[in-house]
């Protein structure tokens, strides 16, 4: 089916394309290729792909989307480590990092891209 484009057809078609249709989907979440899904992560530079919880199944994770959690609000270091299968200290230099490239200017608008039409009561952001 791939090599006759099928397959793409077929994914592209039943994929969410924006944060208000994802909402909609019944969780866990199975659409593992979406950049905000928990259970695996793709490089873009090297296309390697990093198995998040190598001992388990996407459906047996109690979290699959990033952006649920997030809009649950704070959580502790303890808390994001268990949904993100990583350590508290792990945890936290992610935190530092990423506070620190808030402060710089972005590289590119794509950066912000997720956000750029975020609306917090809508949630009408896209969401690959």
């Amino acid at each position: 089916m791939r090599s006759r484009g099928e397959l793409l057809h077929i994914v592209e078609s039943s994929h969410p394309q924006y944060r208000k249709d994802c909402q909609k989907i019944a969780r866990p979440c199975l659409y593992v290729s979406c950049r905000h899904h928990l259970y695996l992560d793709v490089n873009t530079e090297t296309g390697s792909v990093k198995y998040n919880f190598p001992g388990k199944e996407v459906w047996e994770l109690e979290e699959t989307c990033a952006l649920d959690v997030a809009e649950r609000g704070g959580a502790t270091l303890e808390e994001v480590g268990k949904i993100m299968n990583l350590t508290r200290e792990r945890i936290r230099q992610l935190e530092i990092t990423g506070l620190e490239k808030l402060k710089g200017e972005p590289q590119s608008t794509e950066e912000l891209g997720s956000f750029a039409e975020w609306d917090e009561a809508g949630g009408s952001g896209e969401a690959e």
